[in-house]
């Protein structure tokens, strides 16, 4: 993102927790080159839904 603002940031960091919970879950010692389509579907929906959760919570207008 280009010239994020505090609260763009604010919702990325949001995404930490769900983040490693789910590489916890598939394992802390795989390499991200060895996740199947699947674990990196999964990785992906659990960040975006997260980051979307955390739109939705701060502002009253989400666009999307």
């Amino acid at each position: 993102m280009i010239d994020m603002t505090d609260f763009e940031r604010a919702s990325i960091n949001a995404c930490l927790t769900p983040l490693g919970e789910c590489v916890a879950e598939i394992g802390m010692d795989k390499p991200l080159s060895a996740y199947s389509k699947g674990q990196v579907l999964t990785l992906i929906e659990v960040i975006v839904t997260a980051y979307q959760d955390a739109m939705r919570k701060g502002s009253p207008e989400v666009p999307f």
